[in-house]
């Protein structure tokens, strides 16, 4: 199993979006939903055009089977909006070109992100990263490892930290420290 690491560095965020933007608007969508929301790529993929258009993503989350309701970030509603309401209704916002409204599946959604982290040298790349990515950033911004935990539905903030690399920063950062 390879190890998927969050991207830590805002620069490489911003320059992979302008990348996935200029490429495919359908895969720079899927990027600002993964590193805006902290759904699962399972759950982004099953989005329908409706859930975009409301204030909040109500899901029944496809590995843990709970409700869950995610508030869409207003930055990001000015550009998913607009996508959706190109679609068809009940379209999938992550729609495949194969077969009719079905989703990419994850190994698409994977090439996508490999590629995209390949344009700015990023490795340790997977489709947890836009998760990881989004719970990185939210916890660097709000220090509420309470709040993330209840997002991810985990079971204790340690799992919560060590998920999204705050652990593996503390460890990097103590042998950075290190001199005998």
């Amino acid at each position: 199993m390879n190890i998927v690491q969050p991207i830590r560095d805002t620069d490489k965020i911003e320059q992979m979006k302008g990348y996935l933007k200029l490429k495919n608007e359908r895969d720079y969508i899927l990027f600002i939903l993964g590193i805006s929301t902290g759904l699962r790529i399972s759950d982004i993929l099953n989005l329908k055009k409706e859930d975009l258009l409301k204030s909040h993503v109500d899901i029944k989350e496809t590995k843990t089977t709970k409700r869950k309701r995610v508030k869409l970030p207003g930055y990001i509603k000015k550009e998913v909006v607009p996508y959706a309401k190109k679609l068809s209704d009940h379209s999938h916002v992550i729609k495949s070109r194969q077969g009719v409204n079905r989703p990419i599946d994850r190994s698409t959604a994977y090439r996508i992100l490999r590629d995209a982290a390949e344009h700015v040298n990023l490795t340790e790349i997977g489709t947890h990263t836009l998760r990881k990515t989004f719970g990185y950033h939210f916890y660097q911004q709000t220090k509420d490892v309470a709040i993330l935990q209840e997002l991810f539905n985990h079971s204790s903030p340690s799992i919560t930290l060590k998920y999204i690399g705050i652990h593996q920063d503390a460890l990097d950062n103590a042998m950075d420290k290190y001199r005998i």
